[in-house]
Parts: C-alpha cells; structure tokens; sequence
C-alpha cells in the first residue's frame, strides 16, 4: 500500500529532496520494505527515478542485515517485532557555502514497542496504541505538527500537546503512517558534507486490524 505523501514539511528542500520521503513497510513478520520515492504517485517501472540515491540506510540493531534491491524498495529479512532504520546519505548538503542546508531520514515500522531508540522518532505511548509521542533526543517535542495519511489516502494534521502526544483515534483495517519534520540550526557534519542547517525527517508505519 502507498501513501499520498505531500512533503509541506520540506517545501524547502531543493527538488530532488522536496517530494520524496523515506518510510518503512512491513506485514507480520515478513521482510521489511524501504522506500524512497514520490509515495502519492504510482511507482514508475523499476522505481522511482531517485531511488539509487537509498543505497545504504542503517537499520537499528542490525548491523549485519542484508538489503536486497528489488523494483521500487530495499528488502531485509529481520527478526521479528519494530523495525527501525535512518540514512543521513540520501541528498548532499545544498545551497551556498557558510548556508548549505541538508536532510537526516528516520523511519520506523510497527507499534509493539512503547519507546523511541531513534534520535528523532514517533513512538507509541503504550503497544499497540492509538497515541503516540514525538520525542527528539529521548525529550518530547510539543506542538510540532504531524501528519496523519489513513489507507484511504486521506490526511489528518494533528499537533502534539504539552507532552510531545498526539491520539491518532479510532482506526479502520489498513495501515497507517505518520510523519513530522524538525529544522534545527547546525553546523551538522553529514557524509556529504557540512550543514549549517539541517531538516530531520521521521516516519512511522503501522497496521491497524
């Protein structure tokens, strides 16, 4: 299933990193699916145009995970429960020298686990739940917008109260995905280079039954 993702959150980025979003697909215990692409569009035949550019996003705790690349989306076989990856490598830092700006993805499948291990991440508050927290460094971010797409491609903007939560509500079968965005003033060191400021983009995935 896609999503209809509109990157308002990123209408800053240069082109290339304007419409695309990094986000994580898994059913049961099946593979996790990687994305990069235009989620609103239809895939284009062997994926979207800059999908080389995900070469090598860093799934959490594992290491040694083996990423297929198949027409659209990196494949990994992972233990079973959350998934969770980031990749900081996608778009070099763009813009004039002393102002380049840059992109840092987080991405997150599955709700069992009430807790955030990515430095940007929405999490829900308890397994399974309907609310979720948006916590940047483990410390809630409060009043940040987050963007809710249901499996009927339909879009929620929810704000986070005074403790970094957001309630989601009562959900249809399908699934879901969230998605928030923070601007943060550097320098930041990324692989491709020096970011005076950075936008860190977090997405999380799940199933409602």
């Amino acid at each position: 299933m896609r999503f209809p993702l509109i990157a308002a959150f990123i209408f800053c980025l240069p082109s290339t990193a304007s419409a695309h979003e990094i986000w994580i697909e898994r059913d049961g215990t099946g593979p996790a699916r990687i994305y990069l692409g235009e989620p609103g569009e239809a895939m284009p035949a062997g994926g979207d145009p800059e999908f080389a550019k995900l070469k090598a996003p860093r799934i959490l705790a594992q290491p040694n995970a083996v990423l297929a690349r198949r027409a659209g989306f990196l494949e990994a076989k992972v233990p079973a429960g959350d998934v969770r990856a980031s990749d900081d490598s996608v778009f070099a830092p763009w813009g004039q020298d002393g102002k380049k700006e840059g992109v840092v993805y987080y991405a997150r499948a599955g709700r069992a686990e009430p807790l955030a291990k990515l430095p940007f991440e929405l999490a829900p508050v308890t397994a399974n739940a309907s609310r979720f927290i948006l916590t940047r460094d483990g410390k809630p971010v409060v009043g940040a917008t987050v963007a809710l797409y249901a499996p009927d491609r339909s879009k929620t903007d929810l704000t986070t109260d005074a403790a970094g939560v957001l309630d989601t509500g009562a959900a249809k079968p399908g699934r879901y995905l969230l998605v928030a965005s923070k601007k943060e003033d550097g320098p930041v060191s990324l692989p491709g280079g020096v970011a005076q400021t950075v936008y860190r983009i977090t997405t999380t995935s799940y199933v409602a039954r």
